[in-house]
């Protein structure tokens, strides 16, 4: 959960490695550091964002190779100490490290018993002595030796004094993504810091090495034997990784969802057979009836919105289905069956939770494909087919336009799924012309911005607020106190509406806001019933609903959206409560792309 950048050629290295660091910052914002090699090995580093440290930087800090970090702490506190990159005893090797070393403490220990004297508290710091350690003829051959002594996930970039041509990098677990230039390379773990500079780009797998130089690069394995790593052309525009006119990039996302979501649907949408045409999925008929279960794993959002797509696949092809976390799953020793398919959600693609679940489910002879954003993405690579969600680059850490374009792939699928089964070519033509006007429907509620700002406002002023819907309902609950919760840190909590009366009833007061869910579906006059209970013990009320719904006399705040096919309502009432959630953070003062403690890509367990 941490932004690695590198850079190696004809120009000064600090400045690009600083631009670099600012555009990955959304992966880890607790401090930021650099180390250059010019005439000898130089570091700076500082607890804070990358402002800081480029604000602190020495004037005369040249050199045209160099390594840069920012970092989202896990082992030791926040502070210039444990800020990456880190030395060794002599200062002639410096390494920045994503991921977690789990046997560090081990090795800190050894090193220590060693008269090594270490100066942060981080895992990450033992890889420079290692390296520094070792007697090998080559850097290459140094960090093949310092990793083989430890255990866990990294991506790593080294530099050593005495190899002054060269960057080494390695992965496991970790991403790593090695950019080509004009006489110079670049590394970085996030596409975004690359695409200012060139859009040829080379993935790195787990247990890959690379050496990079001023003109080009090499691959090989742990062992050092080398293997063929063809760079290819990336479709992007740099453009899509500034917010350009807007003042955050998740104000940006939320506006661009319509059109997020028309690239999503073009070309999925078969009107003729009433089904949806997923290609990537890479299974016939015969393979596609041959299901019996769908399992959905994500995590935070993902899995808030695989809960919906778990409901979608029940709904339309009759295939039991749920959603799992999929940080417990592995950890259960699953049953991995195979007549299940298995879906990881994943906005980043590097979610290392669901990526581990993804190798678990593979090793164990499961089919397993994937619902990601970034094409390229070590999920993707590991998937046995899959649908990319094309919502454009997502920086903000709430996540918005991807979480809609995953429900749109979920609808998409269980569209599939249901019509080789007994979904009839009516409902089929039913869902797709609900689907294709949904990217309207969306930039509706946008429109209605400044009311749900003025509703926000008063929100923010809560301490407390539950988040409350039924069936389809629950889980727009579920994402809606996540979105709240993590960018205004007020503590809200979701629960099945159907369940206050056994337990959280007893916190509704007028100081606790409650937002409930209720569409016009079939559990309706049951949700309305249950709105009165809160309005009788005093709660505060704010219904999301249909306007077609009857509220009868319960005192409330009323958010009518517009209505889609029963089936697709859930993403169209999310909506709403991505904007309360801004506006509240706004209201707030809060930094809404980079809230406190959290981090845009999950690399770390």
């Amino acid at each position: 959960m941490c932004g690695i950048v590198g850079y190696i050629g004809t120009q000064q290295a600090a400045p690009l490695l600083l631009e670099g660091l600012a555009r990955l910052e959304h992966r880890g914002y607790d401090s930021a550091g650099l180390a250059v090699l010019g005439s000898g090995l130089r570091v700076a580093k500082k607890a804070g964002r990358v402002r800081d440290l480029g604000a602190d930087l020495p004037k005369r800090f040249t050199g045209k190779a160099g390594i840069g970090h920012t970092r989202w702490a896990t082992h030791g506190a926040a502070n210039d100490l444990n800020a990456h990159p880190h030395v060794d005893a002599k200062g002639d090797v410096a390494v920045v490290h994503n991921g977690i070393i789990d046997n560090a403490a081990t090795v800190r220990q050894q090193l220590t018993d060693d008269g090594v004297d270490l100066a942060s508290d981080t895992d990450s710091e033992v890889l420079a002595h290692l390296i520094a350690r070792s007697s090998a003829d080559t850097l290459e051959e140094r960090v093949a030796e310092a990793l083989a002594a430890i255990e866990g996930t990294y991506g790593i970039a080294v530099l050593h004094a005495d190899f002054p041509d060269r960057i080494v990098v390695a992965r496991n677990g970790s991403p790593l993504i090695i950019g080509v230039g004009d006489k110079e390379m670049h590394v970085a773990s996030d596409l975004g810091a690359l695409v200012r500079y060139t859009t040829t780009v080379a993935h790195l797998d787990d247990g890959e090495m690379a050496t990079l130089t001023a003109t080009g690069f090499t691959t090989y394995r742990h062992d050092l034997t080398r293997i063929a790593r063809e760079a290819e052309h990336v479709d992007v525009d740099p453009a899509a990784y500034d917010a350009g006119e807007h003042d955050s990039f998740m104000r940006k996302e939320m506006l661009e969802q319509p059109s997020a979501a028309e690239r999503v649907l073009r070309g999925r949408l078969d009107e003729r057979f009433g089904t949806g045409h997923l290609g990537g999925l890479d299974m016939d008929a015969r393979e596609t009836r041959a299901i019996k279960r769908v399992k959905i794993l994500g995590c935070g959002s993902a899995y808030y919105v695989g809960q919906m797509g778990a409901s979608l696949v029940e709904e339309l092809a009759r295939i039991p289905a749920d959603a799992e976390a999929a940080s417990e799953f592995r950890y259960r020793n699953p049953v991995i069956e195979p007549d299940t398919l298995y879906v990881a959600v994943s906005q980043s693609g590097e979610t290392i939770d669901t990526l581990l679940a993804v190798q678990e489910i593979r090793r164990k002879g499961g089919r397993v494909i994937g619902l990601v954003n970034v094409v390229g993405s070590a999920i993707a690579r590991e998937c046995d087919g899959g649908i990319y969600l094309h919502a454009g680059p997502e920086v903000a850490v709430a996540s918005t336009k991807a979480l809609t374009n995953m429900f749109l792939g979920f609808a998409l699928l269980a569209l599939q799924l249901g019509r080789v089964r007994d979904l009839s070519i009516a409902d089929g033509k039913r869902l797709i012309a609900g689907l294709s006007r949904l990217p309207e429907q969306i930039q509706e509620i946008l429109d209605g911005e400044e009311a749900l700002a003025a509703l926000a406002t008063d929100l923010a002023g809560a301490e407390s607020l539950f988040f409350v819907g039924r069936v389809r309902g629950f889980p727009v609950a579920r994402e809606g106190a996540q979105k709240f919760k993590e960018i205004s840190y007020r503590h809200a909590e979701a629960y099945q509406t159907s369940e206050l009366k056994h337990g959280p009833l007893a916190l509704i007061s007028p100081e606790v806001p409650t937002i409930a869910i209720v569409p016009a579906d079939e559990l309706t006059d049951r949700n309305v019933a249950a709105l009165h209970e809160i309005a009788a013990r005093g709660g505060p009320l704010v219904v999301l609903t249909h306007a077609d719904v009857d509220l009868g006399e319960v005192p409330c705040r009323r958010i009518d959206v517009p209505r889609s096919e029963r089936e697709l309502d859930p993403i169209l009432l999310t909506i709403p409560l991505q904007l309360l959630a801004f506006h509240a953070a706004q209201v707030l003062g809060h930094d809404i792309d980079k809230p406190r403690n959290l981090a845009k890509s999950v690399t770390v367990e």
